[in-house]
């Protein structure tokens, strides 16, 4: 795909290995067996969209090892474009470890220290054009952290001239940052430059000083956001614009690994923001997807086909109207 073809998709943001143990319930000091998944919010969310049927693309970085080249094979095989992953050399590819406790505890250990490749972008790798032409552009909070990564995401967004669909996920990783001011303070920069932001209530506070959710997506709106998206957790999901508000609730499902389920939810959202699709809709599919994906194991190779997503976000439909 040349850019004369614009991507349905173009993400930025982290990629790297998930090392994912294969005992449930157990510390990693205890855990015998793991298996090695690709990894990285953005990834995943590329991932995820690709695997609804959007052309997607990836603009990242990973280190001159195998690992790297695992990331760039595993992108490829599961139908996002690699064009835009760099190598870079000074620094490994990043590896994350979790645990594995289910419902709800799922501690994460970084291993990106004292940087990593995917925050080594600079402004001058952007393909402007690309950025410029995606039907959907999606960026990450955590791209912010750093130089040069952080000027990168700036000229992207001056490329793209907050053009519709340019989305920013909140995701904020308390790990990345100084201190959650000087995130605080990327963040309102880059919430001038997009159109769409989604975040959960703790990511909606340090974006906008505000964790109730109707005041933090009214504070995102009054920022020029034409889409805020607050994921509340057992509460469902608020998709609110100026004209509208909705409030989905969520899947119940036997929870395994919740990691996964944000990302698969951001594929999920483009999908139905690409489409047009009602916002109701669209945040009761991307709930469905990320129920899913809660319900597996790994995260990148457990995105679901848009024929799993609609049966269970029908499902959840038909309900809704039967109580």
């Amino acid at each position: 795909m040349s850019t004369s073809q614009p991507f349905d998709v173009l993400a930025i943001g982290r990629s790297g290995v998930d090392i994912y143990p294969l005992q449930v319930g157990v510390g990693l000091e205890d855990v015998e067996s793991f298996g090695k998944f690709l990894g990285g919010s953005a990834a995943n969310v590329a991932v995820a969209a690709a695997r609804l049927g959007n052309p997607t693309a990836l603009i990242s970085g990973v280190g001159d090892d195998p690992f790297g080249r695992f990331v760039r094979a595993e992108l490829a095989r599961l139908g996002v474009d690699n064009r835009y992953v760099a190598q870079h050399d000074e620094y490994p590819t990043p590896v994350t470890f979790c645990e594995i406790f289910p419902p709800d505890n799922f501690p994460l250990y970084f291993y990106r220290k004292p940087s990593a490749p995917d925050l080594q972008i600079a402004a001058g790798e952007i393909d402007a054009d690309a950025v410029r032409s995606a039907k959907l552009f999606w960026s990450t909070v955590t791209g912010l952290s750093e130089e040069p990564s952080r000027s990168a995401h700036f000229a992207a967004w001056k490329a793209r001239g907050r053009a519709p669909l340019t989305v920013l996920d909140l995701d904020y990783r308390p790990m990345f940052w100084e201190s959650p001011a000087a995130a605080t303070q990327q963040v309102q920069r880059a919430l001038a430059c997009v159109t769409v932001a989604v975040g959960n209530r703790e990511e909606c506070e340090i974006a906008v000083g505000e964790s109730n959710p109707h005041r933090a997506a009214d504070a995102l709106l009054d920022l020029g956001v034409e889409l805020a998206i607050v994921k509340q957790g057992p509460r469902g999901v608020l998709g609110k614009t100026k004209h509208s508000s909705v409030t989905v609730p969520p899947n119940a499902v036997n929870v395994v690994n919740g990691l996964g389920a944000g990302d698969s939810f951001g594929g999920s959202l483009i999908h139905g923001l690409l489409r047009g699709w009602p916002l109701e809709k669209t945040l009761r599919y991307a709930n469905a997807a990320g129920a899913i994906v809660a319900s597996r194991l790994e995260c990148s190779t457990a995105m679901p086909t848009a024929a799993e997503v609609a049966e269970l976000a029908e499902q959840t439909a038909v309900e809704a109207v039967n109580v």
